[in-house]
Formats: structure tokens, C-alpha cells, sequence
């Protein structure tokens, strides 16, 4: 129910959604850090960089044994495209995970959303992914 006349309830989306195959890592490096030649292979890759670092998603499968054994995130990938104009996809998302304390990694693009869960609340975020409505497609 909105708290004043002016703010719309906030609707809540069921959306389709699909794992990918992989296994993924989160990293940090630098913020001058070059961009690894290795980042950018896989089926999804997300780096970023701002003033304060370089972030790399991608394949933990791509991390060369120089760099430490990152922990291990399943990567979900939301059913888009979305237009800009549809609002809460990933709140709706989101909400029973962060309602239930599993932690996420969020990566938007031009087209969906990528919700990164470390592997050992994998099979729980799922089950409430499941509960909340939202379905994983195949």
C-alpha cells in the first residue's frame, strides 16, 4: 500500500529465469589494473571499473592458479529484455533473498539482470526463488 498519495504500491513481478552452466568468481583488482586477458572469455562476463577498483565477474574456470582460489558463485540470469520503463523486476527479484539473508551479487545490463549467489546458499535461494513464484526455466 503506498505511504503517501503520490507513491505508486510497489507490483511485484514473477519472472522466468535460468541458471548458466558455470561456475563464476567475483574479484577485485586495483583500480589501474589492466583488464586480464582471461576476464573476457566465457558466456557471461560483467567488469567494471571506477575510481576506487576494477571488478571482473566471469568463469572461475578463467582464473589463472596465480590468483587465489576465489569463492564460487551460480550465476541466474532473469528472463529479459526489460524495458527501461517496467520498474521493481529486480526488486521483486531479489526481496526473498534478501528477506531470507542470502547474500547476491546484482549485474545490470542494456537488456536483464544477472543475480549472483555464493554456491553454498545455492540450493536454498533456489527453493525460495521457487516459493516466491518466479520460475527456472530449463
Amino acid at each position: 500500500m503506498p505511504t503517501s498519495p503520490h507513491e505508486a504500491p510497489v507490483q511485484r513481478h514473477r519472472v522466468k529465469f535460468r541458471r548458466l552452466r558455470e561456475a563464476y568468481a567475483v574479484l577485485r583488482l586495483e583500480p589501474d589494473a589492466a583488464i586480464p586477458e582471461w576476464a573476457g572469455q566465457g558466456e557471461f562476463t560483467s567488469i567494471s571499473r571506477s575510481a576506487d577498483e576494477l571488478s571482473i565477474v566471469c568463469a572461475a574456470t578463467n582464473i589463472p592458479s596465480s590468483i587465489r582460489d576465489p569463492q564460487r558463485w551460480i550465476c541466474l540470469k532473469l528472463e529479459g529484455p526489460f524495458p527501461f520503463s517496467l520498474t521493481g523486476i529486480l526488486l521483486s527479484f531479489i526481496q526473498p533473498l534478501s528477506d531470507n539473508a542470502i547474500p547476491i551479487f546484482a549485474v545490470s545490463t542494456y537488456d536483464t539482470d544477472y543475480v549472483l549467489i555464493q554456491e553454498e546458499f545455492s540450493e536454498k535461494a533456489l527453493a525460495i526463488l521457487r516459493q516466491a513464484g518466479h520460475e527456472l526455466k530449463a
